[in-house]
């Protein structure tokens, strides 16, 4: 950073016009600009070229100051599998001068920007002064009882993080876990029973029998319908073996679908995203064994798994809690006196602050 700021001169100095200038640039630039400058900053080595070995010093230094993550040496610690899939999701396509080994270009690194909005946002904030709400720091905590270990769970933190990079920062308080399949069953109606209550966004993640794990955020409550439904705040993603975000492309409005106890072919009875009937960009059948993901237009994706035919190993559903949801929950709760504390406070004054519950 310091040698970019600097404009790689030698003499170790920086000046005020030094500074000036990399602000208005990094901070207030055009995207391209901002994006010219995050590109330059990420060659480590300094040599003029973006390597594998590069990014992955990016990524461990990202999780480190955001997770505050001890990693040492490649293959000696048990965060290097987060570390691979960051970089599975990078493209190095640029071939280099003298070498076999091919880099990452430009156009590869605004594309790795894009299916993972997280790492961007962080990297965009560089010059910013500290602070755990700024973008690309913020991570979800992840709210569910206690009997559930969290060797059990999906979604890791560092997976929240990923996803919540798509998402705005109220969307960023607090998720709960809604339904999961090892304790509640691989069931349709049981899913639906254990999120009806639940009237706000979800994370929906598929872990299948090839390992594989993905999923999609519903920005609209799963709902019963005959059709497709929700808005374009929907998207899909990948976790493992790579890190991905898919946004709606706007080619349709096919965004999210959940039918259940029809009896046409027409309307297969189950849950998905993007795409078309019978040929959706993620669908889980009602029988919740089984289901499908083909690359659409809807989001842009490709296909989320290993192939296109899925089989479900472990199903789980996350209730985002936005902060005004919360607070209207929580009006909701206690006695009407507690509720409005404004009126309390008026019968303080009069002393008859406790004369009804």
């Amino acid at each position: 950073m310091f040698n970019l700021v600097t404009q790689k001169r030698n003499d170790h100095k920086l000046t005020f016009e030094d500074l000036v200038v990399a602000k208005a640039t990094y901070e207030k630039g055009t995207k391209d600009e901002i994006e010219e400058f995050i590109y330059q900053l990420l060659d480590v080595n300094d040599d003029g070229v973006l390597g594998r070995s590069d990014l992955e010093s990016v990524v461990i230094a990202m999780l480190e100051i955001i997770f505050s993550m001890e990693i040492s040496e490649r293959g000696s610690n048990s965060h290097q599998d987060i570390v691979d899939v960051f970089l599975n999701a990078a493209t190095f396509s640029k071939n280099g001068e003298g070498s076999s080994n091919k880099s990452m270009s430009f156009e590869d690194f605004r594309s790795w920007c894009t299916l993972i909005p997280s790492a961007r946002k962080f990297l965009g904030g560089l010059l910013t002064p500290p602070d755990p709400g700024r973008p690309g720091c913020q991570v979800p905590r992840l709210l569910c009882s206690e009997n559930v270990h969290s060797s059990m769970l999906l979604l890791r933190k560092e997976y929240a993080w990923h996803i919540g990079g798509a998402l705005s920062p109220h969307e960023l308080e607090e998720w709960k876990l809604l339904y999961h399949s090892a304790m509640n069953g691989l069931s349709f109606n049981t899913f639906l029973g254990s999120i009806s209550n639940d009237e706000g966004s979800a994370v929906l993640i598929i872990k299948d029998k090839e390992g594989h794990i993905y999923g999609g955020y519903a920005s609209q409550p799963w709902e019963r319908h005959g059709d497709f439904y929700g808005d374009m705040k929907s998207f899909l993603f990948q976790l493992y073996p790579k890190l991905a975000i898919y946004r709606p492309t706007g080619a349709n409005s096919n965004l999210q679908w959940c039918a259940a106890n029809f009896s046409s072919e027409s309307i297969p009875n189950g849950i998905g995203f993007g795409g078309r009937v019978n040929h959706f960009g993620l669908f889980l059948s009602a029988s919740f064994d089984k289901g499908h993901t083909f690359t659409n237009t809807t989001f842009g994706n490709p296909c989320l798994s290993k192939t296109s035919q899925i089989y479900p190993e472990v199903i789980e559903c996350w209730g985002v809690i936005k902060r005004a949801q919360q607070e209207r929950q929580d009006a909701l709760k206690g006695t009407v006196l507690e509720r409005f504390k404004e009126d309390r406070h008026m019968l303080n004054m009069v002393g008859l602050a406790n004369s009804s519950e």
